[in-house]
């Protein structure tokens, strides 16, 4: 039997109607199955609810032991960054688009909760990656976080730059390109694949290394254990770069920078309801095993 749930989050900032009901549907359940309810502030203006807690996600995390996430893979990307840094397990409900990480519909949310609350769940703990900016003189400057992936790439579109990747110290490869993308096993089904980096599974202790258009026909996605530091240098002074977590954080880099990027020393608590098949998933989303007429 796994860990039960008094205090529950709810979390999500939703951009459309649906994914409000959805929210107002969950919080009367909830509340009236006796359940204590942290809604996310984000969300005080737009419930037509009488909450009697309104709270941060930091809050959330320190106060809940469940957080349901409702809409997208968005939504849940910006709470995972967060809550990673509690002991609070995660679960999402779709209200988005394709919904590899919120992956119960909402038609069946109640069901597949009510199974999650009696403790039939399954853990799925995902690592998230940490990139740190160092100047010329070798001082970190700033650093962020993500769960998906890291892009390294020009303001300007279809901009080539030039870069040299290092792996723990050893020169790796050099190209010129589009950018870079450094993913987790998560993100290997987000920018990572349109990209045409591989799907490696989440329980994987690996990055994927994915260049972005690259100037060669002989550049390839490489995969690489978890464990090891991955740095990019220019070679040039490159002016107008940026980096990219999750499409969500935006860092400035400055032409003499080096990218650091690591494991992360923190994992995010993802949990699915107890039916849950990560196979079906990829099938259902990506159209695989699909016949061709």
């Amino acid at each position: 039997m796994n860990t039960l749930f008094n205090c529950i989050g709810l979390i999500g900032v939703p951009r459309q109607p649906e994914a409000l009901a959805t929210h107002e549907m969950l919080y009367h359940w909830l509340t009236k199955n006796n359940y204590r309810v942290l809604v996310e502030d984000k969300l005080m203006n737009q419930l037509s609810l009488d909450v009697k807690h309104y709270a941060s996600l930091d809050e959330i995390g320190e106060q809940a032991q469940l957080a349901i996430v409702v809409g997208g893979d968005g939504n849940m990307l910006r709470a995972a960054r967060y809550l990673s840094h509690y002991n609070i397990k995660i679960i999402g409900i779709n209200r988005g688009n394709l919904g590899f990480l919120t992956d119960i519909t909402p038609d069946k949310a109640v069901a597949s909760l009510s199974e999650v609350l009696a403790g039939e769940y399954l853990d799925d703990s995902r690592f998230l990656l940490e990139v740190t900016l160092y100047n010329k003189q070798g001082e970190s400057t700033i650093s962020s976080f993500a769960v998906n992936e890291i892009v390294v790439h020009p303001s300007q579109v279809a901009h080539m730059i030039e870069y040299e990747a290092y792996i723990n110290d050893k020169k790796a490869f050099a190209q010129r390109a589009d950018g870079v993308i450094i993913s987790t096993p998560t993100g290997s089904t987000a920018y990572s694949l349109s990209a045409g980096g591989p799907i490696i599974t989440p329980e994987l202790d690996a990055f994927i290394i994915t260049p972005m258009f690259p100037h060669s026909l002989s550049a390839r996605p490489l995969v690489i254990k978890s464990d090891n530091i991955i740095k990019i240098k220019f070679p040039h002074a490159t002016e107008n770069l940026q980096i990219a977590c999750d499409s969500q954080i935006i860092l400035a880099v400055q032409p003499t920078d080096e990218i650091q990027i690591k494991r992360a020393p923190y994992e995010f608590n993802l949990i699915h309801a107890a039916n849950y098949n990560y196979f079906r998933t990829l099938s259902t989303k990506l159209g695989w095993s699909k016949k061709l007429y």
